[in-house]
Parts: structure tokens; sequence; C-alpha cells
């Protein structure tokens, strides 16, 4: 028997398997697909993107209420937060780099109209990610310890942060198969269930916390179980809302194939993604451990600084994430104009955001920096001095953004990953050990860099939007 009759019988198996399965559509699913692909464009980019970029600054102000909380911890606390955070990152950037480029080839799919085949996807990417997140525990949890000195982190943070670790690795399971929902109702256009769940989540993780740190004065481990009770409770919402019998965005196992028409699009999609989270959060965690020679407040204050910017960043990403899916479906659609459409309406929603919101950080950056001190002038000082320079970046990365947009829905993720780790391991690293050892600026390098390296990336994004799109419009006869 010789391998096409292999591949035959594995493809009538297949088949024969799902063949009494039903991918149907409700109809809120063929409202919203009518939308994505038909109504004006900007009006579809503000209305799916507005909740995904308010569902991202509620994620950042989780971010920077829970960086509040560990300093009323101790300033110690701060940088173990905002140091392991880069660690945890690293490790759920597969589970993220899955779902988003699972949600890219299920919008395309969903655009090209084979829903049977969105359901096999949205299947067998949710046992995918649940598999690697419990190898990835197994191997890790018994030895956080040694994983922690292996990444560099200083003495005084692996005592104070191991178990705040340990707990957010179970929360990467959760995190993970979490992801993979969010992509599946971003491809849907359920953008505004995104937010409104993520608001409950939020208020449940901010309630918990506060709780134990302000009523009960606990350490940062249970900072950490906070997160790990709001996860569980969006998991839940998750189950409930993907086990829809006979829908195609409902899980189904009789839908879980290692068929590679389902999920070599997906895996050859996720896997520059993957290695562009993995390079790029790495790549950040060196940061910090070169800055870790201005002492542990200023990689305190850094990371104070990149909550600070994700004030800004946040929101564009918002719309990055809701232009690659209205891309990506309109790709598969065929509407292949509509697709650099939604890519200049990001271009200029993200830029006009960017500046209204980095001016009023900047302008109120002495309110803002009080707020994560800890009653510490020297530390506030750090942030200010830090802020001011990476706030510089701000409106340029939105229209980084906007291009990351287009070149995820179009599955250009070879491109996506070239350039965020140029951003880390050309226009940072290099940039701060040259800083560091051949000018004066001492600490001063710190926010330089950052402002050095956002405003190169953009520039060269922008480039590489020139030759991608004039290509694009050639291939497709536009």
């Amino acid at each position: 028997m010789d391998n096409k009759d292999i591949k035959a019988i594995k493809s009538t198996e297949d088949q024969r398997d799902t063949s009494e399965v039903r991918a149907d559509l409700t109809k809120k699913d063929i409202f919203y697909r009518n939308k994505i692909l038909n109504s004006p464009i900007l009006r579809v980019v503000l209305y799916i993107g507005l909740p995904l970029a308010l569902y991202q600054s509620l994620n950042q102000l989780f971010a920077i209420l829970d960086t509040m909380m560990a300093s009323h911890i101790s300033p110690t606390s701060v940088s173990a937060v905002a140091y392991l955070a880069q660690l945890n990152f690293m490790l759920s950037s597969i589970g993220g780099g899955l779902a988003t480029g699972a949600g890219i080839q299920i919008s395309r799919a969903y655009g090209e109209g084979d829903f049977l085949m969105v359901k096999k996807r949205v299947s067998s990417i949710y046992m995918l990610c649940l598999g690697i997140g419990l190898i990835l525990i197994a191997v890790i949890f018994p030895f956080a310890r040694v994983f922690l000195r292996l990444a560099g982190t200083p003495h005084e943070l692996i005592v104070e942060g191991v178990t705040y670790f340990r707990i957010e690795l179970i929360v990467m399971i959760f995190t993970f198969l979490n992801n993979i929902y969010i992509a599946v109702e971003r491809a849907r256009g359920y953008s505004k269930r995104i937010l409104y769940l993520n608001l409950i989540v939020i208020v449940t993780k901010l309630s918990l916390t506060a709780v134990f740190v302000y009523g009960f004065n606990c350490g940062l481990e249970m900072i950490a179980m906070a997160s790990l009770i709001s996860q569980f409770l969006l998991f839940i919402f998750a189950v409930k809302n993907s086990t829809a019998k006979n829908n195609a965005f409902g899980f189904s196992a009789k839908c879980i194939t290692l068929n590679k028409s389902v999920n070599l699009p997906m895996i050859k999609v996720s896997i520059p993604i993957i290695l562009e989270k993995i390079l790029f959060a790495s790549g950040k965690t060196v940061v910090n451990s070169m800055c870790d020679e201005y002492g542990s407040l200023m990689v305190g204050a850094m990371g104070v600084s990149n909550n600070l910017g994700g004030i800004t960043t946040n929101p564009q990403n918002g719309f990055q994430d809701g232009t690659s899916a209205i891309v990506s479906q309109n790709f598969g659609a065929g509407k292949y104009k509509r697709v650099l459409e939604a890519f200049y309406s990001t271009v200029l929603v993200n830029v006009i955001m960017s500046v209204f919101i980095c001016g009023f950080t900047v302008l109120n950056i002495n309110f803002f920096s009080h707020l994560f001190d800890g009653g510490d002038p020297e530390f506030q000082r750090l942030i200010i001095q830090v802020y001011k320079y990476e706030a510089i970046g701000g409106v340029p990365l939105g229209a980084f953004a906007a291009v990351m947009a287009l070149l995820y829905g179009l599955g250009k993720t070879k491109l996506t990953m070239v350039l965020n780790v140029s951003r880390v391991f050309i226009f940072r690293i290099p940039v701060f050990w040259f800083l560091q050892n051949f000018t004066d600026f001492g600490e001063k390098s710190v926010g330089m860099v950052m402002m050095i390296s956002n405003v190169s990336v953009a520039v060269m994004a922008v480039v590489t939007a020139l030759i991608v799109v004039p290509r694009y419009k050639k291939e497709h006869g536009l």
C-alpha cells in the first residue's frame, strides 16, 4: 500500500467521523459575518476594534493595579512581578502564538464559507493547547528555582517570587485555553462578548487581590492565586459558550483530527508567531537583566514604565487584533480591496488615538508615577525618567500595530517575526549595550533605548508595508 492509498484511507475515515456533525451558524453569526464582509469598512474597524481596545486597556489596567498592590507589599515585590511577568509571558507565548495562528486560519475558513473546517480547527486547537500546557507544567513546575536561576533572575527576586511563579504556571494552562476561546470569539466578530467577560474577570481578580493584600496582608503568592481564580472563572464561561453541539464554533470531540489540511495551516502560521513571542519576551528578560546594573529598583521602574506605555499601546493592540480578523475573513471571501481599506482605516484610528492617550499620560506623569512609587521618591524619579523617553515611541507604534494587523491577517507571520525580533535583538539589546559601555548617559540609557527601539521598529514596519502593499495590489489586480 503506497502513501496515496494511506492518505485516501485517512481522508475517508475523517469524513466518516464527521459525516454526522453539523456546523451551523446562528442568526447572530450570520449578521456579524455579513457586517464584516459588506458594511462600510471604517465602521467595521471601529465596531470590532473598540471593544477589543477596551478589552486590552482593561488588561493593562489590571496589570497596573496589580503592580500598585504589589508596591503595598514592598518595592522588591514590584520588581519581582515585573521581572517574572516577562518569564510568564515567554512561556505563555506558545499558547498565545497558537491562538493567534489558529484565529487567522479559522477566520479565513469562515470567510470562505467552509464552516465544517471552522469546527474542525476550533476543536483540534483546543486539544493541542491543553496537551502543550500540561507538558510545560510537568517539566518546569518541579524545577522552578532552577529555571528562574537559568533565566538570570536576581537572587532576591527568586526568593520573593518563586511561589508566585509556580502558581502562575498553573494559571498558564487556563490562559492557553482561554486565549483560544477569545480568538474564536474574535473570529466570529463577538468583540463585545470578549469585553464583557473580561470585565467580570477583572472585577473578580482585583477584588480578590485587594482582599488578600490590603485585608489579610498576604504576599505575592496570593496575587497569583487571585489570577488563578479569575482565569478559571473565564474558563467556565468558555466551556459554556463552546459546547453548542451544532454550531460551527462549538467544540466537538468528533472533530478533533490530525488531518494535515486542518492543522498544518494553523501550525505553519503559528510557529513564527510563537518564536516571535518567545524571542521578544526572552529579549526583554535580557534587557531586564542589563537594567540590574542600576539596581533592582530600576528593574521595577522599567516594568512600571512599560505598564504606563501600555496605556497607549494596548488599545493599539486591540485594533490590531480586530483588524487582523477582519483582514483574514475578507481575504478568505475574496474581498481583496476591503483588506487594504481595513488596513488604512486602522492606521488612521491608531495614530489619532495614540496622540491623545500618549499626550495625556505625559502631561500627568507625576500623578501616574506616584501611584506606583510606594512612597519612595527615588523610585518615582526613576519611573518618570524612563517613561519620558519611552513615551516618544507611543505614536509611531500605532502605525506599527496597523502594519502588524495587515501582515497577521494575510498570514505573513514570518515578516511579523522579523519585525518583532528586530525590535529587541537589533534595536534594543545592542543599542543598550552600546549606551552602557560607550556613553556617559548612565541610568538614562534605560529610557533612551526604549525610545530608540520603538521608533526604529515603527519605521521598519512602514518600510515593510511600502513593499508588501504594492505587491499585494499587483497579485490581486487592484
